[in-house]
């Protein structure tokens, strides 16, 4: 149970990052994206302080560290 919820918020994440980011993907992509997004982002976080409890801040940092994933992508690609 805990695999489909998180495969539907790495999902959601994914899917509103890509909108924010303005980012062409898939379902698949952002799936991915929102799962590495999330765990780069809780990584990131725990790093300067910030520690996600609750959906919600979860959720935020989710998407603050897919934003940054496809922004490196993006450097990475140029």
């Amino acid at each position: 149970m805990q695999v489909i919820v998180s495969l539907i918020i790495g999902g959601l994440v994914g899917s509103l990052a890509g909108r924010i980011m303005h980012s062409k993907g898939g379902m698949v992509r952002n799936i991915i994206l929102g799962l590495l997004g999330g765990t780069f982002g809780g990584w990131l976080g725990s790093l300067v302080g910030i520690n996600a409890t609750g959906w919600v801040a979860s959720i935020l940092l989710g998407i603050a560290g897919s934003c940054l994933l496809i922004y490196l992508m993006r450097l990475i690609r140029k």
